[in-house]
């Protein structure tokens, strides 16, 4: 069968990159033939451009801009580093559509072919952002008589505003099956009369750790604890420099940032450097769900800390799901216990039912009838 999938794939962002991976690679197992939309509308296309200015105040005349270019584009054009390496990882591994779209118009006028369509993974609907307001998210562009589903699509929060619940309602509707990646995701969907909506596993999850092996293929000469941290939280670093010191680890970190405790950084490698940085660490601490997700898949020692911006029920309800709550930390947490080798038993046959359950989704989406 053919299928496309439509996800925020091309973002520079490590998660986002490899879960829109593992969802072409796990159907692409499968025997189907699998292509990503290159959907990129402007509101995720000003990723590493040179001249933007980001701050209204600098905007004011000739000489401010000037000014504001001069102290930013030498930073920028050694940060391009990183976008060369994502872009390598996007021209290796995923496959892409010829045709590149910039809005869900765009979409309607020229739709990519294929037997099925899939929107999702991540955050694709999470309203406190654009994508979660665009239509081609929800799968507007794809006509009735082909079979439209989500998989793992996110919220990313508790609630959305009761001003986008109807648009919201009315696109969800119109899909033939629907799968969210957070149970929270599905009390949303009921609070709004729709009940189909079913619960399944990050798409990273259905790939064996020995699919993901030849992606995170780089070796690492000594212990460390890697830090993957999008707040340079404070909480994160006092817990990473007493581990540090108890288990005489080094600190490597991935994401850029202002963190300046670190041993190595990280910080312009794309998601293989990522993905092998999770593999070999002796303990991950972050405020990222694919830090979590990718500790869980390798059976790292872990813990997860909140992060500022309202996008917490993604980490919560999947260590909550796989009763490993305790890795969740506040500034109240015990080192000890932190120290303590997770038991990663009854969380794995926790996650390989609903493996199993969210394959059988994505079977029975692609047996639908139109």
């Amino acid at each position: 069968m053919k299928i496309c999938t439509i996800t925020c794939h091309d973002v520079y962002n490590h998660g986002a990159s490899l879960q829109a991976y593992g969802l072409m690679k796990y159907l692409s197992n499968c025997g189907h033939d699998v292509e990503i939309i290159d959907y990129k509308p402007d509101y995720l296309s000003n990723h590493y451009n040179l001249w933007s200015i980001n701050n209204p105040k600098w905007e004011k005349n000739m000489l401010t801009k000037a000014l504001y270019l001069t102290l930013k584009i030498p930073v920028r054009i050694r940060e391009r580093n990183k976008k060369i390496a994502f872009d390598n990882f996007t021209t290796k591994f995923l496959k892409i559509t010829k045709s590149r779209y910039k809005s869900n118009e765009d979409l309607k006028k020229n739709t990519p072919h294929a037997d099925a369509y899939l929107c999702g993974s991540d955050q694709i609907w999470n309203c406190l952002h654009k994508n979660g307001k665009d239509p081609s998210f929800y799968l507007d562009f794809v006509p009735d008589e082909k079979i439209k589903a989500s998989y793992a699509a996110s919220f990313a929060t508790d609630t959305i505003s009761e001003a986008y619940k109807p648009v919201v309602k009315e696109r969800v509707e119109r899909l033939d099956a629907v799968g969210i990646r957070e149970k929270s995701g599905v009390e949303i969907l009921h609070s709004m009369n729709i009940h189909e909506a079913v619960h399944v596993v990050d798409p990273v999850f259905l790939l064996d750790k020995e699919d993901w092996d030849p992606i995170g293929t780089r070796g690492f000469k000594e212990d460390y604890i890697l830090i993957y941290d999008f707040d340079s939280s404070h909480l994160i670093k006092k817990i990473a420099m007493e581990i540090a010191k108890e288990k005489g680890y080094k600190i490597y970190t991935i994401h850029s940032g202002k963190l300046k405790y670190a041993d190595k950084y990280f910080t312009l490698d794309g998601p293989e450097t990522f993905v092998s940085l999770v593999k070999n660490a002796q303990f991950v601490i972050s405020n990222s769900f694919h830090a979590a997700v990718f500790s869980v898949l390798y059976e790292r020692q872990f813990a997860i800390v909140n992060r500022t911006e309202a996008i917490n029920t993604r980490m919560r309800d999947l260590l909550e799901d796989l009763k490993l709550n305790d890795r969740l930390v506040d500034e109240n947490y015990d080192l000890i216990r932190l120290l303590r080798s997770i038991k990663y038993k009854e969380s794995k046959n926790i996650l390989n039912e609903k493996i199993s359950f969210s394959k059988n989704y994505l079977q029975g989406v692609l047996s639908i009838k139109k």
